[in-house]
């Protein structure tokens, strides 16, 4: 087995990877105790290569493998890649691209919703994975050779994987359905930690401008502490406090001593100083740019029950003929907006997704379509226009 320590195997390795034409990208890494994640090792295989590189060996520099993976002319293969695309932006100031991610892709070869590596593993490449190393200490050195084979086998069989799923995608016409939701991955803003934008992480559900200037402005400090300290957010203070304190903000320590979600003590620690002082300076800012309006479109008519329930089963039903996950197609949020007519920026309308479901579900909703039963079967048919 192949472990790269050394800058000089560095350079050997991404050499031989250099005029491969994919590359099957894994990562370990542990965040359980920190705001950044730890990067532990990347694990690489091509047609015919294949190492594990270690990025807490003494010394070694990573610059030449960012670079090889920002190289446009070799396809970047993941599973479920956002963690491992967070790290690489992170620390390296790269996005893989192009990029070829196997969850998305499985929704579109008919392995279901959020189809596992294990599954696809088991199901293309006829292989089981040991999952015995599954919860390892990846910071730990040495590693077992159990533990290495483990993490290499995230991306052996991968390449074995990404072939047959290229292969199936080219032979449907369905590449572009996969390139699709692939480049939503490759927003730079899904990886910016910005404190001032954490506040749309808590959803909040309320248009109160003082609401909503408090919750921003509490979230913010939070992830300033957070990252300061790197130290998970949780660990500086829990979202229902900010919620409860944006809801009713306390004037004193001893008031904010008395809310329930805050820990004990905290009110009179360095922390607690500093939250009261964003108490304060969110009791006279501005709410953030966007939460008002977005918020007050949340509060819509809503749907019928009814109306719902059938816009989903039609769902199930065409995304059955077509061999593709219903998640991939339209989440609950769209089937609510169609259902009650609320058909702006709904994805299900656009693109393959209109073709596939979204045409289908104005049809419905105009009368023109039926879920009828046919032997014992839900069925779609078309109803006649008297006109």
């Amino acid at each position: 087995m192949r472990i790269v320590e050394t800058n000089e195997a560095l350079a050997a390795f991404l050499s031989e990877l250099g005029s491969a034409p994919y590359l099957a990208l894994d990562t370990e890494f542990l965040r359980d105790q920190t705001y950044y994640p730890k990067l532990c090792l990347i694990q690489v295989a091509a047609p015919g290569i294949e190492g594990i590189i270690d990025p807490l060996a003494p010394g070694i520099d990573l610059a030449p493998f960012y670079e090889l993976i920002a190289r446009p002319d070799i396809v970047k293969v993941m599973h479920a890649a956002r963690q491992d695309i967070e790290i690489f932006y992170l620390q390296g100031g790269v996005l893989p691209n192009p990029l070829f991610d196997s969850q998305i892709a499985a929704m579109v070869c008919g392995f279901g919703d959020a189809a596992s590596y294990e599954t696809l593993a088991r199901k293309i490449a006829h292989v089981e994975i040991d999952k015995s190393a599954r919860f390892t200490d990846w910071s730990h050195r040495p590693l077992s050779k159990r533990q290495l084979e483990y993490a290499l086998a995230d991306v052996t069989h991968l390449c074995v994987i990404y072939e047959w799923m290229k292969a199936k995608l080219e032979k449907t016409g369905r590449s572009a359905w996969v390139a699709e939701d692939v480049a939503a991955l490759q927003d730079p803003a899904l990886y910016k930690l910005d404190p001032d934008l954490s506040w749309k992480r808590l959803k909040p559900r309320s248009s109160n401008k003082r609401f909503l200037a408090v919750l921003a402005t509490l979230a913010a400090w939070r992830e300033r502490e957070a990252q300061a300290r790197d130290i998970p957010r949780g660990r500086v203070l829990k979202d229902e406090a900010l919620t409860e304190i944006a809801a009713h903000p306390p004037e004193t320590p001893d008031a904010l001593e008395r809310i329930r979600a805050v820990p004990k003590g905290f009110a009179n620690s360095k922390l607690g100083k500093g939250l009261m002082d964003a108490i304060a300076l969110g009791a006279t800012a501005a709410p953030p740019e966007g939460a008002v309006t977005e918020n007050k479109q949340r509060r819509r008519r809503e749907p019928s029950p009814a109306v719902v329930d059938l816009l989903k089963t039609l769902l199930r039903l065409r995304a059955e003929a077509a061999g593709v996950a219903p998640r991939l197609i339209a989440n609950a949020e769209d089937i609510e907006r169609l259902a009650a007519g609320e058909d702006d920026e709904v994805a299900a309308l656009k693109g393959w997704r209109g073709e596939v479901f979204g045409k289908d579900a104005i049809a419905m909703r105009k009368g023109d379509l039926a879920i009828a039963l046919e032997n014992g079967e839900a069925v779609v048919v078309e109803l006649e226009n008297d006109e």
